[in-house]
């Protein structure tokens, strides 16, 4: 029998998270820092005055950011000037937690992640400079990451439902809603400069997971708005399609040859990504390009995937130059909006509303088809992006493939298909490869990333590969055991092939925390044999 359940919040704490959940809709959000700042920030960037672009990025500055350009504009035409200090004497850091955490040596894994727990949670009820406020607290990844990321956080709350922490999976769900009715869709993270790109959208089965503890009626009716709402955000322009300049794409909507629209990643901005701006910029002078938009906003609609950085996104996978995400229609984009469209028409079948409920029971029917008329590669026998330039399968076999088992669009003979491909290919001693490609990206070998490692369990238990995804949890396991059991934490990524199970690559150093690691351990850990 379900149970209701209530944010266990003092008094006090009620009152501040009605205020910002009140007052915070009808606030305009700060401009992000790039916008603020103009041409100091651009030049702290393009300086590298932090070797991580990021930490700028979210210091809070000490007057208006008027007052500070106008400053210096004055003080930088001193010889003398010194751009680190002006910095450090305009800003500063706001750290919600001692900076120092030391995990108890005679905990086990699980025992860390149930005490990480609290190390991980956040309020930020108040706007500081870039952050958000939100009206409740929240768990963030850990390391650089010290927001509420999205689809980080679906993972996050496998871990927290293990543990039984169902008030913190409802506050965060309520932040999502909160953000949901302020900017019309869920950003990347409670950033004003992610306020241009969402991220891979598991909202709906955030709404499932806390349907099992809150009751599927009230949760699905409690939720239906803002699911619609983030459904319209990645649909918008589908009737623009066609009249559009380019008639096969507009904003985050594509075309299909059969005529059904499909999805695809995306950003509102055509500037390189204030976060990682000297990155960007280096990226445009190896590419050598006159317009270099295009290419700002492919590295933005990468971002917005979630895969920062992947050869599945490159046109040469050795080469983040020729990056090209915009052209791709990827398929776990479209299998997680699949779920989005059969959670809304289940919703409306529990409303008693047969005509909407077969209208959104169509759209996802209508998808999964075009889906598997056009992602399926017989040639592969795996799953594949789908690039609508060129009218044919990208060239990637990546984990994504994998998405049409996690939400059961798949045929038993591909589902069979997918699985002897994952052990012949991805599966190494350590867990699963992203991509067959070593190209030094994160999203790519030799690194086996929590999230995906969840899908594929899940996809092959599915279609009945009990096995295979037994195998892959015991290989899972045991390297994130042993990197804790060595290192004393877990960490954002691993390398499945190598004897230290640390990841790398990519643009920022390796992080700890780390959030969606612990969830998918605790919920993996706890299953019942």
């Amino acid at each position: 029998m379900a149970r209701k359940i209530k944010l266990t919040l003092p008094s006090d704490e009620k009152i501040k998270s009605a205020l910002v959940a009140t007052t915070g809709t009808l606030l305009r959000a700060q401009k992000s820092p790039d916008e603020a700042l103009g041409e100091l920030f651009a030049d702290v960037q393009k300086s590298r005055v932090y070797d991580d672009g990021m930490t700028f990025m979210q210091l809070i500055p000490r007057k208006r950011s008027q007052q500070i350009k106008k400053e210096y504009a004055v003080e930088k035409k001193d010889p003398n000037f010194d751009l680190r200090e002006f910095v450090n004497r305009h800003f500063y850091s706001f750290e919600h937690k001692p900076s120092e955490y030391y995990s108890n040596s005679d905990h086990t894994a699980r025992e860390h992640i149930e005490e990480l727990w609290s190390v991980l949670e956040r309020k930020s009820r108040r706007d500081r400079g870039s952050l958000i406020a939100l009206p409740n607290p929240y768990v963030v990844p850990g390391g650089r990451f010290s927001e509420q990321f999205y689809w980080d956080s679906y993972f996050i709350m496998l871990g927290l439902a293990a543990d039984k922490r169902w008030g913190t999976i409802e506050g965060m769900m309520k932040n999502y809603a909160h953000m949901i009715r302020k900017f019309g869709f869920i950003p990347t993270a409670n950033r004003t400069y992610f306020l241009s790109r969402s991220q891979p959208p598991f909202f709906s089965h955030m709404v499932r997971l806390l349907a099992r503890h809150n009751g599927r009626r009230r949760t699905y009716l409690e939720y239906l708005p803002y699911m619609l709402a983030e459904y319209r955000f990645w649909v918008k322009g589908r009737r623009s399609v066609t009249t559009h300049i380019d008639t096969r794409a507009f904003a985050r909507v594509v075309q299909m040859p059969n005529g059904v629209n499909l999805n695809r990643y995306f950003d509102n901005k055509t500037t390189p990504r204030p976060e990682m701006m000297w990155d960007d910029l280096e990226t445009a002078k190896r590419a050598q390009l006159h317009d270099t938009d295009k290419l700002y906003l492919d590295l933005r609609a990468g971002a917005e995937s979630g895969w920062d950085f992947s050869s599945r996104w490159f046109a040469d996978p050795m080469e983040i130059s020729s990056i090209h995400t915009t052209d791709i229609v990827p398929v776990d984009l479209n299998c997680l909006l699949y779920h989005l469209e059969t959670t809304i028409a289940e919703t409306y079948r529990l409303m008693f509303q047969p005509l909407l409920a077969r209208k959104f029971q169509t759209l996802a029917e209508r998808r999964a088809s075009t889906m598997l008329k056009y992602m399926w590669s017989e040639e592969e026998q795996f799953f594949m992006d789908y690039d609508f330039r060129k009218a044919k399968s990208t060239a990637s076999v990546t984990l994504a493939g994998v998405y049409p088992l996690f939400v059961k669009v798949a045929t038993p003979k591909q589902a069979q298909a997918v699985a002897d491909r994952i052990e012949k290919d991805f599966l190494k001693k350590g867990g699963l490869v992203t991509t067959l490609i070593d190209n030094g990206q994160q999203w790519d070998s030799p690194n086996g990333w929590a999230p995906l490692h969840w899908v594929v369990i899940q996809g092959l238990r599915e279609y009945g590969h009990y096995a295979l995804a037994d195998k892959i949890k015991s290989a899972w396991i045991q390297t994130c055991s042993g990197v804790f059991d060595r290192e004393r934490k877990m960490v954002e990524k691993y390398d499945v092939t190598s004897e230290s199970g640390l990841g790398g690559g990519g643009e920022y150093e390796l992080q700890d925390g780390f959030g969606w690691t612990n969830g998918v351990m605790a919920a993996l850990l706890d299953e019942k044999d």
